[in-house]
């Protein structure tokens, strides 16, 4: 049983460890996952690792992750929601949330989204949290604005190689 730092109403927040490898494989292995995330809309194994290495490194020195998600009732693992650097010093980090395929539609993104940004802007004291979608990626665009996102026009997102939209939320 993971130990969880932080709950919503269905989810259990855990933090990443370097042995959890296989959570990283079963989640950012999957294609339904990686398609807008990626250039070659996939991970290579070297890349899952890369992945994994880079959210433990995360919380070590910023202390936000994208935090592996589990479902309260039963313990399934379903994914990852939280907050990478975008220009820490200053107080602003980027949400990201990516779900295994069978929890879609379950209204897991919303919720676990929610109790990050929550979470980001009262007890991190979080300023401002950016974030972006691929361009063909509606889900995530009508999830943002569900969330109070404003739409700030586009940016590069180097992994895909495309503009993506880019949103941003200030603490209020």
């Amino acid at each position: 049983m993971r130990e969880y730092f932080m709950c919503s109403e269905r989810l259990g927040f855990a933090r990443w460890q370097p042995e959890d490898s296989d959570l990283a494989t079963e989640l950012w292995g999957e294609g339904a996952v990686t398609r807008y995330i990626s250039a070659t809309g996939s991970f290579t194994p070297a890349d899952i690792a890369a992945r994994l290495q880079t959210e433990v490194r995360n919380g070590q020195d910023y202390g936000v992750q994208y935090w592996p998600l589990f479902e309260l009732e039963g313990g399934a693992f379903i994914g990852c929601c939280g907050l990478r650097p975008h220009q820490p010093e200053a107080g602003s980090f980027e949400l990201g949330v990516h779900l295994k395929p069978a929890c879609w539609g379950r209204g897991f993104a919303l919720e676990a989204a929610q109790t990050v940004v929550s979470y980001a802007f009262q007890a991190l004291g979080v300023k401002e949290i950016i974030a972006g979608h691929h361009p063909q990626n509606a889900a995530s665009g009508k999830l943002l604005g569900r969330l109070g996102f404003e739409q700030t026009g586009t940016a590069f997102y180097p992994p895909t190689g495309l503009m993506h939209v880019a949103y941003r939320c200030v603490k209020a």
